[in-house]
């Protein structure tokens, strides 16, 4: 497999946020630059897109400011800074459990992005990690869902970043995650099963992320690319009443919302989870009740010194039952 080389950027991180690349094309209605990108973000004040042209704040990949007369098809892509918006701050913290020169583990919080994106840009685990440990260089080697909390492993420098990546892709890496579900409707303690098929179930489909779609497609027609070992840690109820089903989960997989959609269809979707099995209307964000999703475990040979790492979150999930109720 192809490690895939990101194109370098000719601006430095600032403040901990990367510029951001906009392609631009070779041909079209535009005689400049400038005018593609006033009709591209026609939502903003164009004076003060062109304001930005003139103060030499847009640039081509080879660093070289971009005027507005500069001509349509002079440069494949344009680099700049993104304005800072005003953030409500995520009210939770990221905990660092290790770092050297080469890799850094956190155990993420649920509502906090692992990258920016959408209303989310300092509030990012990324983000807050490059400022916090004065390293412009870090870069996640994997992620999580906002929603989801636990492990996430980022690279601290470029020269060892491939290694790493390489482990992801191989499937290298053991990965295990806990969920919380309500208990399903008629569950059997004496003979456990969910959609009708015993646990440990092996649970394997079709899924299909879609550009501008929230929610992955489940295609059933075509041949499974996602699998997960699903096996019951325990039955109870939670501290706030609820009776609840524990899972450990073994993804053999990475795809996009891969143990939401398994649980879901086996009749077992996940506490707070406003997506799957159905999308539920938008909504603030219910701290009271996060998605009980949480990537407990990381194992793997580290590519660099050969020895074996372990890595184990310290956070629990809310609605896990309690011992004796």
């Amino acid at each position: 497999m192809m490690t895939y080389v990101p194109m370098p950027s000719p601006l430095p991180v600032r403040h901990g946020v990367g510029p951001t690349r906009l392609r631009v094309p070779a041909s079209g209605p535009w005689a400049t630059i400038a005018e593609y990108v006033v009709a591209r973000f026609d939502h903003l004040d164009p004076d003060d897109l062109h304001r930005r042209f003139d103060a030499g704040e847009i640039v081509g990949t080879d660093g070289s400011a971009i005027g507005r007369g500069t001509a349509l098809n002079t440069h494949r892509f344009v680099w700049y800074y993104r304005d800072l918006p005003v953030e409500e701050p995520v009210p939770f913290d990221e905990e660092i459990l290790h770092v050297d020169d080469d890799l850094v583990v956190i155990d993420k919080p649920h509502f906090l992005p692992t990258t920016p994106g959408g209303r989310y840009l300092r509030e990012s685990a990324l983000v807050r990690l490059r400022t916090r440990l004065h390293n412009p260089d870090l870069t996640p080697i994997h992620r999580l869902d906002r929603a989801t909390a636990g492990l996430v492993m980022f690279s601290a420098r470029p020269e060892t970043r491939g290694a790493y990546q390489t482990l992801f892709e191989k499937r290298q890496v053991t990965k295990i995650y806990e969920a919380v579900s309500a208990l399903p409707s008629g569950w059997d303690p004496h003979a456990p099963a969910l959609a009708g098929r015993a646990v440990p179930v092996v649970y394997r489909n079709h899924i299909e992320s879609r550009r501008g779609e929230l929610r992955v497609v489940v295609d059933s027609s075509r041949e499974p690319n996602s699998e997960t070992l699903i096996e019951v840690l325990g039955t109870g109820v939670s501290a706030s009443g609820r009776a609840v089903l524990h899972t450990i989960l073994r993804p053999r997989t990475g795809r996009m919302h891969q143990l939401r959609v398994h649980l879901a269809a086996l009749g077992a979707g996940i506490l707070g989870d406003r997506w799957y099995p159905d999308l539920l209307p938008e909504a603030p964000d219910d701290h009271s009740l996060p998605l009980q999703l949480l990537a407990r475990e990381l194992e793997f040979t580290d590519p660099l010194s050969g020895m074996p790492r372990r890595f184990v979150t310290r956070r629990m999930l809310g609605e896990a039952p309690v011992p004796g109720r």
